[in-house]
């Protein structure tokens, strides 16, 4: 049973335009040095000028390898963390221009659903008390009010009034992402960041927990950021697809184009990783040589020219902007442009 509130709440500002945007996001950690007596301070570029559009309503699929940047670009879209540089567009709203006051209203429309279910949930806290701790910060309901509706956010998850007065540890994996998702849920969000949300779930609950985020977006009206590692999963749930490596997006396609057309060779060699049944003939796994390079000194040009097989001098020191072609296909690779 859905809760026509929340469905009100995440229909409203439904505007043209894209729900969210960033331009040039950067952010930069400081990881050593101190700057004095000629030294210079070093930093780790986890984001690294990253352009996105997010429209309303969609499921947009991030993927890369760890260390590649996506959870800090999860993070940094829903100011958790503060950006170096840039900016996140948010519903019309640059966020960081936001007071604290008007930054804890907004918070209700965004929401975080984290990788694993059980570290990111209270063990020491009742599941009443989980999912109804957004609706108590934001003074949503009270008393049976409030009961009520932490019972229908349960049961739109798939659980029942039972899951109420237990603990974490008293539910399996996919019953404690469940919850989490719940949560989310309780204060009425427009967008949800989903961080690697099934990676730590065995095969078979994956699955369902994938047609469940399907099922609320498409009652409730979310929009997704959807990031994982698993191409077959992100196939699944997305509308559009971006691929990160090493802090920039170096490819944005519909999820049918990447997947029949990609461009980028990163995107070919993760695709090449995929298993599957019906691979064509001949079609071999694409080994990429080496290692990521280091985010504490990227190296000049493309990043991924140490890796890559077509990488000529004008990729070892021209990087090459992300530029779009037919059908929003976007790439940035100065030897496989965009279509």
């Amino acid at each position: 049973m859905s809760d026509p509130r929340i469905e009100t709440a995440a229909a409203s500002g439904s505007a043209a335009g894209p729900l969210l945007r960033t331009e040039a996001l950067r952010k930069e950690f400081p990881a050593g040095g101190s700057g004095f007596l000629g030294g210079n301070r070093l930093f780790i570029k986890a984001v690294d000028g990253v352009d996105l559009e997010i429209q309303h309503g969609e499921t947009l699929g991030l993927v890369g390898e760890s260390g590649s940047g996506k959870s800090t670009l999860g993070r940094l879209v829903l100011r958790l963390l503060e950006p170096t540089a840039g900016r996140v567009i948010f519903e019309g709203r640059d966020l960081a221009a936001l007071g604290r006051g008007e930054l804890r209203a907004l918070r209700r429309r965004m929401q975080l659903v984290f990788q694993d279910p059980y570290a990111s949930l209270n063990p020491r806290m009742r599941v009443r008390a989980i999912v109804g701790e957004g609706i108590e910060i934001h003074r949503l309901a009270r008393g049976r009010e409030k009961e009520e509706r932490i019972v229908r956010l349960l049961e739109m998850v798939g659980l029942g009034p039972d899951a109420l007065d237990r603990y974490p540890h008293e539910f399996s994996g996919g019953q404690r992402q469940r919850i989490g998702i719940a949560r989310a849920l309780a204060v009425e969000p427009a967008f949800l960041v989903l961080d690697e949300p099934v990676s730590a779930l065995d095969v078979s609950i994956q699955a369902q927990i994938i047609n469940l985020l399907q099922d609320l977006q498409e009652q409730l009206g979310l929009t997704y950021l959807f990031i994982a590692h698993d191409l077959r999963v992100v196939e699944h749930i997305s509308r559009r697809t971006a691929i990160m490596y090493l802090g920039r997006i170096v490819e944005v396609a519909t999820r049918d184009e990447l997947y029949s057309n990609p461009r980028h060779p990163y995107t070919r060699a993760l695709l090449s990783a995929v298993p599957a049944i019906d691979r064509p003939a001949g079609a071999e796994r694409i080994k990429l040589p080496g290692e990521v390079p280091s985010p504490l000194n990227p190296p000049a040009g493309c990043s991924f020219h140490p890796r890559c097989a077509y990488a000529n001098d004008y990729c070892r020191s021209v990087e090459p902007r992300l530029e779009f072609g037919k059908g929003g296909h976007a790439v940035a690779c100065h030897v496989f442009p965009a279509p």
